[in-house]
């Protein structure tokens, strides 16, 4: 599965990025304190009893590439949301619309799995909209700004110029969390959104071309 998605970000021929850390111990049997297990992206989470906690801990353990990955990737997924609710009143292309509430429904739901999974590491919660100098892909203030008042069919360009980087900057980011980081959890993840945003990215290049 790594290597898959390096050669397909190979393909696509976009650079690369990211950095923090810590690792969590397993939980006691003896300890009476909820553990919160996260399900797959875009299920809800469980609060599991201390007995069933300690067989549910993962062997594989959390790096600094893990952790900074997830923190970045939820800063980053939010800007794909920003973007994708202008759409709705916005855009001219019903495919673009419908584009757009995809990003939305799938988006949303891994911004919630992330956060969940940082808790259950104990790791720091960013700022949805905080600071990504140098993050890939990531759209300017200046850029979001036009984005914003435009309108029609220079909306539907900007937005799919825009969007495309972004998606591409996703990808990149998930290549080097799969080079470099440890957990299961996050290789699945990071998998699934250089899977997903690669067949965006095709769908978005059509409309280009259309």
């Amino acid at each position: 599965m790594r290597l898959a998605l390096v050669i397909v970000t190979a393909a696509l021929t976009v650079t690369t990025m990211s950095g923090c850390t810590s690792e969590t111990p397993a939980p006691r049997a003896d300890s009476t304190a909820p553990v919160i297990a996260p399900g797959k992206p875009g299920e809800e989470a469980r609060t599991l009893a201390p007995d069933e906690a300690v067989s549910a801990v993962p062997q594989a353990t959390a790096n600094a590439a893990d952790i900074a990955y997830v923190q970045d990737m939820i800063v980053h997924h939010q800007q794909a949301l920003d973007m994708a609710i202008l759409a709705p009143s916005r855009a001219e292309s019903a495919k673009l619309k419908s584009l757009a509430s995809r990003i939305k429904d799938s988006q949303g739901p891994e911004i919630q799995w992330m956060r969940t999974w940082l808790q259950q590491q104990g790791q720091r919660l960013p700022d949805h909209h905080g600071a990504h100098e140098g993050m890939a892909g990531m759209a300017t203030p200046e850029e979001m700004e036009q984005l914003k008042a435009a309108s029609g069919q220079a909306f539907d360009q900007l937005f799919l110029k825009l969007m495309i980087k972004h998606h591409e900057g996703a990808i990149e980011m998930s290549t080097e969390v799969l080079k470099n980081g440890s957990h299961l959890r996050i290789e699945e993840l990071a998998n699934d959104v250089g899977v997903t945003q690669l067949s965006e990215i095709r769908r978005m290049r059509e409309m280009q071309a259309g």
